[in-house]
């Protein structure tokens, strides 16, 4: 099944959430450039753990673990080019395995979970907050350059479709569209992180953005995440009335990170994240989930709350 033909089959879908975060829940180290893609090549059983979590809180979609997996990234960190691309290569495995022990456990199921091949954005590579202000000084073709080993590579390892997320700005999502157009029977979605209910990291409205992504044929849903979800009512409303496209949004739990400190403040109960997601819901969002510091706890949350008005979901 495609994502597209998920789309068709039902009004709303329920993704995963943070791995990142989830993994450092579970004794992971990550004080890291390459983040939880260190675990890729060491320990992939630790990211294949996460996935299975999230498939049984009833995910439809899972995320790999290939956010921060660049070919730079990785050759910085001492490891070469050919071991670069074997752990992006990895991070589908290990996507794929989470789903294989899924379906075994559920052979009544009709659909699996789709896989969708994260790609970050620049910023993430820099792991200095840069997905946090975009505006990198790169051109179009530098960014193309730099994204397409790794799209090439995850389509190669066989993903549903790519998931582009915390886009900062839209110089890079214009790269991004155009990189996935260049395998046709691949789309992605696009979504951006914000600063407030209107407006991009890098500082563009995001009305521009859902009207400039919408011309894409290779983006398939246009959307918002690792943004405080006290905005994401406001951001999908203004998406929705400049495209006809679905609308995907996975924001932060609502607590506060300090990008100096790494480190994240405040608490929030999975009641109040469900509370918000209907709010989303309303505004016009068909696939939800989470980011930064949601559990398989806050996703079986959104799953059991949409059910009854989504009878197609299965767990």
């Amino acid at each position: 099944m495609t994502l597209q033909q998920l789309l068709d089959s039902q009004s709303i879908i329920v993704i995963d959430g943070a791995l990142a975060t989830e993994l450092e829940r579970h004794g992971a180290d990550l004080q890291h450039n390459l983040w939880s893609a260190k675990y890729l090549l060491s320990e992939p059983e630790r990211i294949e753990a996460v996935h299975v979590d999230y498939v049984r809180a009833g995910a439809q979609i899972l995320i790999t673990a290939s956010y921060q997996a660049t070919v730079p990234g990785y050759i910085a960190a001492g490891f070469t080019e050919a071991q670069a691309h074997q752990a992006i290569t990895a991070s589908v495995r290990v996507a794929q395995s989470a789903r294989a022990r899924w379906a075994l456990d559920n052979p009544a199921s009709k659909t699996l979970p789709l896989i969708a091949g994260s790609v970050g954005p620049y910023g993430a590579y820099t792991a200095d907050g840069g997905e946090y202000r975009g505006n990198y000084g790169l051109s179009h073709s530098q960014l193309l350059a730099f994204h397409m080993p790794r799209i090439a590579t995850l389509v190669a390892a066989g993903v549903d479709f790519i998931a582009c997320e915390t886009i900062p700005d839209l110089i890079e999502a214009h790269a991004l569209a155009a990189c996935v157009a260049q395998f046709p029977d691949i789309g992605c979605w696009i979504a951006m992180s914000c600063r407030d209910g209107t407006t991009t990291n890098a500082g563009q409205s995001i009305t521009r953005v859902a009207q400039e992504l919408h011309v894409y044929e290779s983006v398939v849903a246009i959307g918002v995440n690792c943004t405080p979800p006290q905005y994401v009512a406001s951001l999908v409303a203004q998406i929705a009335a400049h495209t006809t496209k679905p609308i995907v949004v996975y924001p932060n739990s609502g607590e506060s990170y300090d990008a100096t400190t790494k480190t994240w403040s405040g608490t929030v109960r999975c009641a109040d994240y469900v509370a918000a997601a209907q709010t989303w819901v309303a505004a016009g969002a068909r696939i939800i989930g989470g980011c930064c510091r949601t559990t398989p706890e806050h996703i079986r949350a959104l799953v059991d709350n949409f059910a009854d008005q989504n009878p197609m979901f299965e767990r």
